[in-house]
């Protein structure tokens, strides 16, 4: 059912110094911020030959990842994300394997403009799991 890795995703307190060591130190290709206000978030590709790291920073009080950040101060790993080719059957199968899905099961719109679903971390092994149709 699942695809290819998309992305692994890493909260950061500097989004600017996070972009900055990933372009400048390893010499990766970085994209601009985009604010996602839905989710949010403002995020920043990091472009591999293989998938993207995605870093996340809070945007505005109520988002779900700024408690995660009051935690681990210095960021960390977020959640991973798998391509699916239709997200509607993924959820059925997965909701019929007993996996749950955060939030509503109706899929929101992610930072590539296509349909993502979150999963709960303790049907993964203790992993946020997103799935994002190809």
């Amino acid at each position: 059912m699942i695809g290819k890795l998309n992305h692994v995703a890493i909260v950061v307190p500097d989004l600017a110094a996070a972009s900055a060591v990933y372009k400048n130190t390893l010499g990766a290709s970085v994209s601009e911020p985009n604010d996602l206000p839905d989710h949010g978030v403002t995020t920043v590709f990091v472009n591999l030959p293989n998938t993207k790291i995605e870093l996340l920073h809070p945007l505005g009080d109520g988002s779900p990842i700024a408690k995660f950040l009051e935690r681990n101060q210095d960021g960390g790993m977020h959640h991973i994300c798998y391509e699916v080719d239709d997200i509607y059957a993924a959820r059925d199968k997965l909701i019929a394997g007993g996996a749950r899905i955060l939030g509503s099961p109706e899929p929101k719109i992610g930072a590539h403009g296509k349909p993502v679903l979150f999963l709960h971390p303790k049907d993964f092994c203790g992993t946020l799991v997103e799935i994002e149709q190809v």
